[in-house]
């Protein structure tokens, strides 16, 4: 299931803060905002959307933010195999580095 909200959590004991990502089933549980070792309260410091942080954080990660709706066969297809959210990787790849060196190539030279 496709978490919906991210949380900064704050331990009330050590300071750290904790990210969660939770879909509404986990936001109902309040296991989830206890820390399950010490059972210390995990203070809520920011709620946001997921949908809202990819929009507001996309660009510092070098990224294209496309948004795909399920009313066409294909976006529907999208949304149903990837349970919502999909992600395309490019890298920059030099071609020229998988040529391949014949044998000869560089051990003559013109001796003229």
């Amino acid at each position: 299931i496709l978490a919906n909200v991210k949380y900064s959590l704050k331990h009330s004991v050590s300071g750290e803060v904790i990210v969660k990502h939770l879909n509404k089933e986990q936001e109902a549980d309040q296991s989830n905002f206890r820390d399950s070792e010490t059972n210390a309260e995990l203070e809520v410091q920011e709620k946001i959307s997921l949908l809202e942080w990819f929009a507001n954080e996309y660009k510092k990660f070098g990224c294209a933010l496309e948004f795909v709706t399920n009313k066409s066969q294909e976006g529907s297809q999208f949304c149903r195999g990837f349970g919502g959210i999909g992600g395309l990787l490019r890298y920059q790849l030099d071609m020229r580095s998988f040529d391949e060196v014949s044998d000869d190539e560089g051990l003559y030279e013109d001796s003229d």
